[in-house]
């Protein structure tokens, strides 16, 4: 006799969309331009190339596929990570000079990948962004989209988030439109990344995964895509033949979609939530801002810390210490607001009571270790 379990006591498991293409290689963003040629009748026939300003007047300027219809930007994200008000303008600026393009493609770091992903939805959904930061919430899926990474960690190239900064919360947008349609993943392009940054953005993968792994959330599909990324950022980060080398940028470039994989399926934790908190007060930058913190987080994830400090030690890298001496009572409390109000990282790290574990003091207290 075959039970039936009824639908109101079944569990939810996510369904989430994957990326639709990827190409992975070394010279495989010379490919781009043949990618993009059947999608270029779409829509007003043009494409919106978003470049980081690092690549101006560098051999990759020359290389990206415009044609004499597109419209180019070359973004700065040395300032500030993305921000609500920037994807408005942006969006604002682009439809009135041309009209819906027929995609959007994004070359560089994680903030050019939240960018592009976040301007292909805003191009076709009216409003501000600030309408859209949280899940499933936009209306109508946007234009097609293409993310080429040129540095390797954060997990934007795979991720269904597009990490914004708003004038109340820091909060993606986030559904399965945001999802891109093709990455291409071409490790030459992320030869020329300053060893300080090349670490930092490493090590949010392997917080990515460290994460993942230690919480509610965790399971089987999340944890293959963790065990072999970790496996991955052991291999680049401290074995016999560690560094920037170019085999290690196609491990770490497979480590950075494998830890994005495996959170998508799962969740961050303890650090991303602060980390939220301290880039959206202070500006600080996602993946050294998660180094910050996870440096002081032994008593949440033991293994986890003392091995990436292993990681610190071993490539020489200075992580500052006493930066919460500068920081008023209430600039710690404005941190530890937002990064309490993150209820899906606080419930994968801590558990359906988490209420009663993590409080604003909590928080500020943890703020205060840095």
């Amino acid at each position: 006799m075959t039970t039936t379990v009824p639908t109101a006591t079944r569990p939810t498991h996510k369904n989430f969309k994957g990326i639709e293409k990827t190409v992975f290689g070394r010279g495989s963003f010379d490919q781009l331009d043949e990618i993009l040629a059947p999608h270029r009748a779409e829509n007003e026939g043009y494409f919106v190339f978003l470049v980081d300003n690092y690549f101006k007047g560098k051999s990759l300027e020359s290389r990206v596929p415009v044609h004499s219809e597109d419209l180019t930007y070359y973004i700065s994200v040395e300032e500030h990570e993305p921000t609500t008000q920037q994807i408005d303008e942006l969006r604002d600026k682009i439809l009135a000079t041309r009209g819906l393009p027929s995609g959007v493609v994004g070359i560089g770091g994680g903030s050019i990948m939240d960018i592009a992903k976040a301007l292909s939805l805003m191009l076709t959904n009216d409003g501000s962004s600030t309408l859209y930061q949280g899940l499933n919430l936009i209306k109508k899926p946007g234009v097609y989209h293409v993310g080429v990474p040129t540095i390797s960690g954060t997990g934007a190239e795979v991720s269904m988030t597009a990490v914004l900064t708003g004038p109340v919360k820091k909060l993606g947008l986030k559904c399965e439109w945001t999802v891109f349609n093709q990455i291409i993943l071409d490790p030459d392009l992320i030869a020329s990344v300053p060893r300080n940054w090349w670490f930092y953005t490493g090590m949010d993968t392997y917080i990515h995964c460290i994460e993942s792994e230690n919480g509610r959330m965790n399971n089987a599909y999340s944890h293959a895509f963790a065990e072999q990324s970790l496996k991955l950022c052991r291999e680049v980060f401290l074995g016999n033949q560690s560094g920037q080398t170019p085999e290690n940028d196609e491990k770490l470039m497979v480590a950075s979609l494998m830890g994005g994989l495996s959170l998508t399926y799962s969740e961050v934790g303890v650090c991303h939530a602060l980390s939220y908190g301290l880039s959206k007060i202070l500006g600080t930058r996602h993946c050294y801002a998660n180094c910050l913190i996870m440096n002081h987080l032994a008593d949440y994830y033991p293994e986890g810390v003392a091995e990436f400090r292993q990681m610190v030690a071993y490539h020489q890298i200075d992580l500052p210490q006493g930066l919460s001496a500068e920081w008023s009572d209430e600039t710690l409390t404005r941190m530890a607001e937002v990064s309490y109000n993150l209820p899906h990282m606080w419930l994968h790290a801590i558990g359906p009571h988490w209420q009663d574990v993590i409080t604003i003091d909590l928080l500020k207290d943890l703020f205060r270790r840095l």
